[in-house]
């Protein structure tokens, strides 16, 4: 599965782990998140993230 990084502040989204803090269940592809979705750290939208090219 696709990581994504915020490009505000660097965290990680892994789908392999979610978003606990938001309710987001181990397994959720990133496309797969609710619109609403915000970044845990810093509150930056989805449009704020960029796949990580591994």
């Amino acid at each position: 599965m696709e990581k994504y990084r915020c490009i505000l502040c660097g965290y990680v989204y892994d789908p392999v782990l979610g978003d606990s803090d938001s309710d987001i269940a181990p397994g959720t592809a990133f496309k797969d998140l609710p619109d609403d979705w915000v970044c845990p750290l810093c509150s930056a939208g989805k449009e704020d993230f960029e796949l990580i090219e591994e």
